[in-house]
């Protein structure tokens, strides 16, 4: 089973249930979610859905490399009016596919016209965050963090482009630019998480949150929400997925065309490789920097608690006059340029 459903209460638990994968989502788990969330919907006692990741992870994002990997697959379409991409090629089938799979199931769910929050605990990369993203609300553990390193396979990101809306647009321009990972801490600062807690109460956390919602009529949850997402698409939110969906697929077929597949020829582990180098790089820096700054800290304090030496106590007593008719200001300007080491 890849993924579970049960009711606690007012609240619907839908966990995604691949941890030996890092709940990486094939189209059996995407439809599997579906399901769930479709069965939250449809039930009057639920006022709130909570999605989780069972493991150590949330999730690692789509599944590009595991024995149960289904690209190849037909399911019963859900999102959108697309032909099956099955027995199709190049960009007739793959963009077919991820018009069902990805950006369309995502904003079917973020529509489910109850609040849904995301329990977020370890990896949450790429595939990962647009479940995290058409969620309301972030509850992460203090492990979790965040990531879409996809600019490395020459993608500018993943397929439900929420960035320049769940951010500030020069901080998403670095999270791409680098694929670093951002901690929740950061991404709590940021905005777009709403708790940060220790890994051991997250479930309790997330839990005593859905139930407080839980307790707001429904129909005033529901149009809340609506509300506000349609406040996003005003600002462009949908319009500019639609755009960014266009270039996503420019590059997968660029990478089909030169190289050796629409990924770069780039999968988990070699993706997994590049961030732990990339990690391990700027770790370095950060130590080299702090170390020279607490070096350049220490001789200034020393240089503050050292005594004036006997010239320039005697200087300081008795500065120089000009000669009549003449500037002094030339040679003053000279000598402290010297004493400035330029």
């Amino acid at each position: 089973m890849v993924v579970r459903y049960e009711r606690r209460g007012p609240v619907a638990v839908v966990t995604m249930n691949r941890p030996d994968y890092r709940n990486a989502q094939n189209s059996a788990m995407t439809y599997a979610l579906d399901e769930a969330f479709y069965q939250a919907a449809e039930d009057d006692e639920v006022k709130v859905i909570v999605l989780a990741g069972a493991g150590e992870h949330f999730s690692a994002g789509h599944d590009i490399g595991t024995p149960e990997r289904d690209a190849d697959r037909t399911f019963p379409r859900k999102a959108g009016l697309w032909w099956d991409h099955v027995g199709k090629t190049g960009a007739e089938s793959r963009f077919a596919r991820e018009s069902e799979v990805y950006l369309g199931m995502c904003r079917r769910w973020r529509e489910i016209p109850k609040p849904m929050v995301a329990s977020v605990q370890g990896a949450c990369i790429a595939g990962g965050l647009m479940l995290a993203w058409v969620c309301d609300l972030i509850v992460a553990s203090e492990d979790a963090f965040f990531a879409d390193p996809v600019v490395r396979m020459g993608i500018p990101g993943v397929e439900y482009f929420a960035h320049p809306w769940v951010m500030p647009p020069r901080i998403a321009k670095e999270f791409l630019y680098t694929g670093d990972r951002m901690a929740a801490s950061r991404a709590y600062e940021l905005g777009w998480v709403n708790r940060v807690v220790p890994r051991e109460s997250l479930e309790a956390e997330t839990l005593a949150m859905a139930e407080r919602i839980a307790a707001m009529p429904r129909l005033g949850l529901a149009l809340t929400k609506k509300a506000v997402n349609q406040a996003e698409d005003l600002q462009g939110m949908h319009a500019g997925m639609d755009s960014v969906f266009g270039l996503h697929h420019v590059a997968h077929a660029h990478n089909a065309e030169v190289g050796a597949d629409a990924l770069a020829g780039l999968g988990p582990k070699s993706m997994k490789a590049a961030a732990e180098k990339a990690m391990t790089k700027k770790t370095s820096t950060e130590k080299t920097s702090t170390a020279k700054s607490s070096t350049e800290t220490a001789s200034t304090e020393k240089a503050g608690t050292e005594k004036p030496t006997g010239k320039a106590s005697t200087e300081t007593a008795a500065p120089r006059t000009a000669a009549p008719g003449k500037s002094d200001t030339g040679k003053a300007a000279h000598e402290k340029a010297a004493d400035d080491g330029s």
